[in-house]
């Protein structure tokens, strides 16, 4: 699994189904239509649940669950369809989505913002916006996943999602993903927060009057979650979401290398080498335990994480590694709002490695598990099967409702943070 070096990662094999190729956005209008109304048709009898009603084809616990659940109903008041065939198979809806969901056209600005160590992150801007938008628009902050950086679909139909609704949007490319600069023999990981600390501190310094929320996917997701246990109280972010989480590391790595999934490992472990081997003469004569020949050349990612990432980090032993990186420990520790979606058939992100019982008690926590989606798929709803994934809706509403409340509670000397009051946990 790629809990390293992940951004930039292509999975490089041809989606096959029936021994027939599947071309790229070729269904005609018509046929997708009577796909959407058959797959409609089908719906229970709940589908005509109350608005404050969610639908039972969701799991949805949290112990935020009354507070923030109203403000979804609008989308989990109706059945969750997964678009006919794509949808029905979590291989087929995760490949699919990687390769044939559209691209929005954004042009993007790029910043390249220099951290403390030395190293480089890249920060890219809507181009324009600072014209177009206020200083105190709400803006958020997009932390990509397994193929990391903003010019992946996800991202950008999520950028573009929000950027129609007035808000401003960063993507945050870390060390070597969305071809961000590489300047110190170090890339980044599932367990270092030192990137985002500088980019949150950095997003909230340039705009001081605006409410500040991000969105996670996969790995960016488990590093948004760690970060928001270890801030705490302190947290700047008014608002958080979690999509595809894998939680619990080691849960995860089990299920990597089963069946299938060892075509993804087998992927991903190849860009890792690809994007190693760009950067390989900074860590020329590093000596230590660095094993750089198994780096260059690993056949899973496990390899790569134990030849050279668990090292950077101080880790003994890649499970160490994994265990310690683990968001699944963090989630009691949240002070902050936070989103988490998932898909009960997620074939990266196990449901098994959900910390229900910590999101059930964390009374800012809320969680939506769908019952199908795949990993970064949910191909899903109206723009299914080639537009936006199913969830960006839901964050849109999640997001959008603390901001209003945020502007109903602003910023006063009694209320600096300009905080909505919710219950805190002793930690």
């Amino acid at each position: 699994m790629a809990w390293a070096v992940t951004a930039g990662t292509s999975l490089t094999f041809p989606l096959v189904v029936a021994s027939v190729q599947y071309a790229p956005r070729t269904l005609p209008n018509a046929l997708i239509r009577s796909l959407h109304l058959s797959s409609s048709s089908s719906a229970s009898p709940m589908s005509t649940t109350t608005p404050q009603q969610s639908h039972s084809s969701f799991e949805i616990l949290g112990g935020a669950r009354d507070k923030f659940l109203p403000a979804l109903s609008h989308v989990l008041s109706r059945p969750y369809h997964p678009f006919p065939f794509l949808g029905w198979n979590r291989h087929i809806e995760t490949i699919s989505a990687s390769f044939y969901r559209s691209i929005p056209d954004i042009r993007l600005r790029r910043q390249c913002l220099r951290t403390q160590d030395g190293g480089a992150v890249a920060l890219d801007w809507v181009s324009g916006d600072d014209r177009r938008l206020p200083p105190d628009a709400p803006l958020l902050i997009l932390l990509p996943g397994l193929t990391g950086g903003s010019g992946d679909s996800y991202v950008r139909h999520m950028l573009n999602k929000a950027r129609s609704k007035g808000w401003r949007v960063v993507v945050f490319n870390s060390r070597g993903c969305g071809d961000s600069p590489v300047t110190t023999p170090q890339f980044y990981s599932a367990s270092f927060l030192g990137d985002i600390r500088e980019v949150v501190a950095h997003v909230t310094g340039r705009y001081p009057n605006a409410n500040v929320y991000a969105v996670g996917w996969s790995l960016g997701a488990n590093i948004l979650v760690r970060y928001l246990g270890q801030e705490g109280y302190n947290c700047p972010l008014s608002g958080a979401v979690s999509l595809c989480n894998p939680f619990n590391l080691v849960v995860a790595d089990e299920d990597f290398h089963k069946g299938f999934n060892n075509v993804y490992d087998k992927a991903l472990a190849k860009s890792l080498r690809t994007i190693f081997n760009k950067h390989v003469l900074l860590f020329e004569d590093i000596g230590g335990e660095y094993n750089i020949p198994m780096a260059a050349n690993a056949k899973s990612v496990r390899e790569f994480d134990d030849g050279l990432t668990r090292v950077s980090f101080g880790f003994k032993s890649v499970d160490e590694y994994y265990s310690s990186s683990s968001s699944s420990d963090s989630v009691k520790h949240v002070q902050t709002p936070l989103l988490c979606i998932q898909a009960a058939n997620d074939p990266i992100a196990p449901a098994r490695g959900i910390p229900r019982e910590d999101i059930q008690e964390n009374p800012n926590c809320l969680l939506i598990v769908t019952p199908k989606g795949g990993h970064l798929g949910w191909i899903a709803g109206d723009e299914a099967p080639f537009g936006a994934p199913w969830t960006d809706p839901l964050v849109m509403d999640f997001i959008q409702y603390l901001e209003t409340e945020e502007v109903k509670y602003p910023k006063t000397s009694s209320n600096p943070d300009g905080k909505v009051a919710l219950h805190h946990l002793e930690v």
